[in-house]
């Protein structure tokens, strides 16, 4: 098939340090996160500062947009070629609702930064659509784009969030995550607050589904969320923490609030972490959760 050589001559590998491996590192005091599976690296080393059921495939929801993104812009497609929602992207699975109705037009671009901001359904489907072979061409794509990634717990099925069986690891999405920051849009877009776009003669404006990118007090300079009932609620960000870049993949949250108080408390984690006084005077010590060899690996350096 001509089409697998051009897309993998397309795809761009993005270099990637090792992760250290540090599983069976002597056990450290961890935050007690909700969240059934979790990993907090430092980008720049690859260090694994934090660990829960890591390597656990676990249905990843909205976290596919990132890598659909990514192959959309991998293929360098015109960014302002108007693409049009048609009825094929609607979603007859879950009936999820969309803004975007059937028949509106926008350009390329806008509905990229529609798909990572406001994770709008309609926007993914149709830029997989609207790319080189279609959504198959797309999906063949997104899988041979985390094979180059090393992304091998990781499979997808679509390109939107719909399928619960586009699945991944908290590793993977740490690698995922990683090359996407590499791509000023996905950077820039996943973390804007709100968009305005013209759709007919109606202006619409869209926000931001992380709700931590509206507050002053983080440093985001990546997030996406994802939701559907069997993946819980997600979230992985790229942060500056304590003065360090910091990748953070939260999935199978169990609350609505969940993920959001779970990054406040890694957050708290490190900041402590990284001045020990501190947090002897928070008196915290006790009500940390002690590391066990069942999922947790933690390792504040």
């Amino acid at each position: 098939m001509r089409l697998i050589p051009a897309l993998l001559a397309a795809l761009a590998v993005v270099s990637t340090p090792a992760f250290s491996r540090a599983r069976d590192a002597v056990e450290a005091h961890g935050p007690a996160l909700k969240s059934q599976s979790a990993l907090v690296v430092d980008q720049d080393s690859g260090e694994i500062l934090l660990g829960k059921n890591a390597q656990s495939k676990l249905p990843i929801a909205s976290l596919t947009k990132l890598m659909t993104a990514i192959v959309m812009l991998d293929a360098q497609l015109d960014p302002h070629e108007p693409v049009t929602i048609a009825k094929a992207d609607v979603d007859r699975l879950r009936g999820s609702h969309s803004r975007l109705q059937v028949g509106a037009t926008l350009t390329r671009d806008e509905l990229l930064h529609l798909a990572l901001m406001a994770s709008e359904n309609r926007a993914a489907s149709a830029l997989a659509s609207s790319y080189p072979g279609g959504r198959e061409a797309c999906v063949m794509a997104m899988n041979l784009k985390a094979q180059l990634l090393g992304m091998s717990g990781t499979r997808f099925e679509d390109a939107t969030r719909l399928s619960g069986r586009n699945l991944s690891t908290a590793e993977d999405l740490a690698k995922l995550v990683r090359a996407a920051h590499a791509h000023p849009k996905i950077r820039d877009y996943s973390t804007s607050t709100s968009l305005q776009v013209k759709v007919g003669r109606r202006a619409m404006r869209f926000g931001n589904t992380n709700r931590l990118t509206l507050s002053s007090r983080w440093d985001i300079g990546l997030s996406k969320t994802g939701y559907i009932a069997e993946a819980g609620r997600c979230l992985v960000m790229q942060v500056t923490l304590a003065e360090r870049s910091i990748i953070i993949v939260l999935l199978d949250s169990w609350g609505k609030y969940t993920r959001v108080s779970d990054a406040a408390r890694i957050r708290q984690w490190l900041e402590l972490a990284s001045n020990p006084p501190a947090r002897r005077s928070a008196g915290l010590a006790g009500r940390d959760r002690v590391a066990t060899n069942q999922g947790w690996s933690a390792t504040p350096g």
